[in-house]
C-alpha cells in the first residue's frame, strides 16, 4: 500500500465514488492499471485546530494500517476525508465504518441504458424529444 501525496491524485480521487460515514468520507477511484493500492488522508479546518486535525488524521491512518489489504482492490486510489466524528467516535466504530465503506465502494452501480445510436434521439431541457 502506498500513500497519495500529489494534489492531482487527490483531485482525481474526488471525481470517483464517494461513501459517507460519520467519521470520514471514503473517495474511491479506479486508476485503470494493476498497480499498488494508494491511500491518502485529508482533514479540513472545519474539523478543528491543527492539533485536532492531526489527531483525526492519525486515527484514520491507523484504521487503514490495521485493515486487511484484501478488502481493497489493486489499481485503486482511496482518500479518507476526515470529519468531526473521527475525533469523537470510538475507534472500533471507525474501523467498522471503514469496512462497511469499502464494501459499499466495491458494489458496482448498474450501467445507465443509453441508446446505441446517439443521433436518433435528442432531449431538450423542456422534456421535448426530437429525432434527427
Amino acid at each position: 500500500m502506498q500513500r497519495l501525496r500529489q494534489r492531482a491524485d487527490f483531485l482525481s480521487a474526488a471525481t470517483g465514488l464517494k461513501v459517507p460515514t460519520p467519521a470520514f468520507v471514503l473517495q474511491s477511484r479506479e486508476r485503470g492499471d494493476d498497480g499498488p493500492i494508494q491511500v491518502g488522508f485529508t482533514v479540513s479546518r472545519k474539523v478543528g485546530n491543527a492539533v485536532q486535525r492531526n489527531r483525526a488524521r492519525r486515527r484514520l491512518r491507523e484504521v487503514v494500517r490495521l485493515a486487511d489489504p484484501a478488502w481493497m482492490s489493486a489499481g485503486h486510489d482511496y482518500v479518507l476525508v476526515g470529519r468531526q466524528g473521527a475525533l469523537k467516535l470510538p475507534f472500533d466504530r471507525i474501523q467498522d465504518d471503514f469496512r462497511g465503506a469499502l464494501r459499499r465502494a466495491q458494489v458496482r452501480r448498474p450501467a445507465v441504458n443509453r441508446p446505441t445510436d446517439p443521433t436518433t434521439v435528442t432531449r431538450r431541457g423542456n422534456g421535448e424529444t426530437i429525432s434527427q
